[in-house]
């Protein structure tokens, strides 16, 4: 019995660990996604085998010794998403209908055919911004009927699990995608006016996942081409999306600092997305990140729509005078380099797609 719990023990102190090493391989990096279930695994561990054996000689001390500090790393990465940690968004004070945008992001599982609860769930929440993932021709016909209430629409369907169609109710700049690094992934750069005229930027991502035929090096090098982008932006920026990484990643914390974004997450709970389908094996993959610009009126994850992902809606406010109030996370001369060599990657690992023609960013208004 003590063996089996020295092999689970090491089995998931090597998951702990494996985060910590600077590597593409996605077999490595889908160990940042489970780190609930891998802390929860960790503590029932550390109970069990205290209830039932005690520390009674340097074995058990040398155990103690590799579960205690894994356990505390994976509380660690976790705490930020409780309700217990600091919010790193502001709730709004006063709210102003004309300077908010509602967004919700919604990855449709492509061979979904529950069209008529997404539609239902759109029609309940209102969204001004919505971004489906995972479109393909079927589900662009069913989602045809939302022009008449959408009247400005970037679409992009495919088959291939990275459709992306954006429907907005107000004015946007432009009309098509983009491809940063493949040109079977697409993603989307668009302005959008507010209520009160101001102009904003929303980048719409969906990047290939790491798993048994890719590593993470294009998912990695394409949030930060955006991160770089929303930084360089002369205006208001959301990025929204299936971002196909968890929120306390390395990858994800680069990102944050890289753009100076923030997550409304942070302080209001975990908000898990992936997967629908499974209560007990979830962690948020669809992230709404934001710049110190706004401020939160609401954040909701929404409900089930037969796909593997919960979509989720964010209602933010645009209040300038917030960015003294709201530190945006910044990037020292490492992470920039970090960031050039992990995009040199993704470059390089897309190959001949790896310099696609990228339109001219959006014009200021």
């Amino acid at each position: 019995m003590r063996l089996l719990f020295w092999l689970l023990a090491a089995f998931f102190v090597v998951l702990t660990i494996f985060p910590l090493v600077r590597s593409a391989r996605w077999w490595i990096r889908i160990s940042d996604f489970p780190r609930l279930q891998i802390a929860t695994a960790l503590a029932i561990l550390l109970v069990g085998y205290l209830a039932l054996f005690g520390i009674t000689d340097r074995w058990d001390a040398l155990f103690l010794a590799a579960i205690v500090p894994a356990l505390g790393l994976q509380l660690y990465r976790i705490f930020p998403y409780t309700v217990a940690a600091p919010v790193q968004v502001m709730k709004v004070s006063s709210h102003r209908p004309e300077a908010c945008i509602r967004v919700m992001i919604s990855n449709v599982l492509m061979e979904n055919r529950q069209s008529d609860a997404l539609l239902a769930v759109i029609r309940d929440v209102e969204p001004d911004l919505l971004l489906v993932v995972e479109t393909d021709e079927w589900w662009h016909e069913r989602l045809k009927p939302l022009d008449d209430a959408y009247p400005h629409s970037i679409k992009r369907p495919q088959d291939n699990y990275y459709g992306m169609e954006l429907f907005s109710k107000l004015a946007l700049d432009t009309d098509d995608v983009r491809f940063l690094l493949s040109g079977e992934i697409p993603s989307i750069r668009t302005g959008v006016r507010l209520p009160s005229g101001t102009w904003i930027d929303f980048f719409g991502v969906h990047p290939r996942p790491p798993d048994l035929d890719h590593d993470s090096e294009g998912r990695d090098a394409e949030l930060l081409l955006v991160a770089r982008e929303m930084r360089q932006s002369g205006r208001a920026a959301i990025v929204a999306g299936d971002m196909n990484d968890v929120a306390w990643s390395h990858t994800t914390r680069l990102f944050q600092r890289m753009s100076g974004a923030l997550d409304p997450r942070r302080g209001r709970g975990m908000f898990t997305t992936f997967h629908a389908g499974h209560r007990l094996l979830r962690w948020p993959l669809d992230h709404i990140f934001h710049d110190n610009s706004f401020t939160l009126v609401e954040l909701r994850r929404l409900p089930y729509i037969g796909s593997d992902h919960f979509p989720v809606l964010a209602e933010l406010q645009y209040e300038p005078g917030t960015e003294a109030l709201q530190e945006a996370p910044l990037a020292d001369q490492d992470d920039h380099e970090e960031t050039r060599e992990m995009i040199a990657e993704g470059r390089e690992a897309a190959g001949q797609d790896s310099r696609p023609v990228d339109p001219a960013p959006p014009n200021a208004h």
